[in-house]
């Protein structure tokens, strides 16, 4: 007679397939981030480096915060499609897919309408002509972007939930080739090109995300020609129930979104009022801590992914070791992202640009980004673990009054009061983070211990 396994066996059992589904995500997210990266190295190279890492950052801080949210609106297909894998009704699936296409094309318009008044808000609040004026065409680049971000957004979703991800990990590996080929040319005026400066590297970036939207459209009619793409044209219809579905799970999961990307943007922003060094060092950090991130977000989508396809079988002791096991992988890398960055803050600052005072300052904000990293992880990961049992409310609420009531008043008071400057801000961030983390950790904690997720599952089916 063979013995239990106990907690700790049982946990180490899931290892291993959170990592087979993780790994080519996180990949796939370290691509995303290393766009944004090799943008900001890019542009540090011309000549008046601060204001183009400045410009550019705060940028590209103003379009994610809309843009990324719509995209948020689209994560519902995460624990649709793979609740309905797990109950392996594809049919289910592909028609959640389709009216998140539909969904995403209502989306567009609205988006890039309110990314455009991003120039006119930043004078209302005070960002200074020299900063503004550079950011608008830059802008205004990636807005054309918007459609193909939020198509690639969904096919993907839908993707890594029936358990295709290595198209995924393509797409973003070599949409970097393209955006370094066209940064170079655009940017710097090669190949026949004007040199544009940054806003050559709003195109590019354009450009890479019209290559992705088109890879995993190319994937998807690959992967669902094995299955028969004749039973697709039963999934075709608009379906306005299934398409409030989307959206009553998905606000939440975008507001969570908004919540965080909007806190890191109004840091940005209020750099920003203090000039080009404090805000070049912010950028510094933040691309740091935000390449970081990139693995536990991986991690997160798998966490949601196989917590929701565990559900989904009826298996929610499954579902538990699934959550527990992806939130372990995330916080066990990013502590040892925090002592990296406790390490060697000046030569990562280095990368950035050759600026001694530019580095110094963001050598110094790297520190605090170090004390949240681990904090940083299990929020990140716990925020997949729940969306895949198909609760994105928590995780709303969490970052919400964290960060917009707490973090952030915090950060201000300490920056424009007390006179901390820069690093005053980002210790108001870090409180936001370590408050989070504790947060939803221990909100899972409660639910593996209540079984509340079968009776969470049993409103998605």
């Amino acid at each position: 007679m063979t013995a239990p396994m106990t907690s700790f066996e049982a946990l180490r059992h899931e290892f291993r397939p959170t990592l087979r589904l993780a790994l080519p995500l996180v990949l796939a997210e370290i691509g995303w981030m290393s766009m944004g990266v090799v943008d900001t190295i890019m542009v540090g190279r011309l000549p008046d480096s601060a204001v183009a890492i400045g410009a550019t950052g705060l940028g590209q801080s103003l379009y994610n915060s809309v843009a990324i949210f719509g995209a948020g609106l689209l994560l519902g297909l995460d624990t649709f499609v793979a609740q309905a894998h797990g109950r392996e009704n594809i049919q289910d699936a592909r028609h959640s897919l389709v009216n998140g296409f539909f969904l995403a094309l209502f989306l567009t318009p609205i988006l890039m309408l309110l990314i455009s008044f991003w120039p006119w808000l930043m004078y209302q609040f005070g960002v200074s002509r020299g900063l503004i004026e550079p950011m608008r065409p830059f802008l205004q680049a990636l807005n054309w972007g918007t459609l193909p971000l939020l198509c690639y957004f969904a096919l993907r979703r839908y993707l890594q939930a029936v358990n295709v991800v290595h198209p995924i990990m393509f797409a973003l590996v070599s949409a970097n080739v393209v955006n370094f080929v066209g940064d170079w040319a655009l940017i710097y005026g090669h190949l026949g090109f004007p040199a544009m400066g940054i806003t050559g590297s709003g195109w590019s970036t354009c450009l890479a995300r019209i290559y992705m939207a088109l890879v995993m459209f190319a994937t998807i009619l690959y992967a669902e020609s094995k299955r028969g793409m004749r039973d697709w044209i039963g999934q075709m219809g608009f379906d306005l129930r299934r398409i409030w579905d989307l959206l009553v799970l998905g606000a939440p999961a975008a507001t969570q979104i908004l919540a965080e990307i909007g806190a890191f943007s109004a840091a940005t922003a209020l750099c920003a009022k203090l000039g080009p060094v404090p805000l070049s060092g912010h950028e510094i950090a933040l691309n740091c801590a935000a390449f970081t991130y990139m693995v536990p977000l991986g991690i997160s989508s798998a966490a949601a992914v196989r917590v929701g396809q565990q559900i989904g079988r009826g298996d929610s002791s499954k579902a538990h070791l699934a959550g527990w096991s992806a939130i372990v992988l995330g916080a066990g890398f990013m502590a040892c992202m925090g002592l990296l960055f406790v390490t060697l803050p000046r030569p990562i600052a280095r990368i950035f640009s050759p600026d001694p005072v530019v580095i110094r300052v963001g050598a110094r904000l790297l520190l605090v980004a170090a004390a949240f990293q681990l904090f940083d992880g299990v929020q990140t990961v716990a925020t997949g673990s729940l969306r895949g049992s198909g609760d994105t409310r928590t995780p709303m609420w969490a970052n919400l009054v964290a960060y917009w009531f707490i973090g952030l008043p915090a950060g201000a008071l300490l920056c424009f009061r007390f006179g901390w400057g820069a690093l005053g801000i980002w210790i108001g961030l870090c409180v936001g983070l370590i408050l989070i983390g504790s947060v939803l950790l221990w909100t899972w904690h409660t639910r593996l211990r209540s079984g509340k997720l079968a009776a969470l599952n049993s409103n998605l089916r």
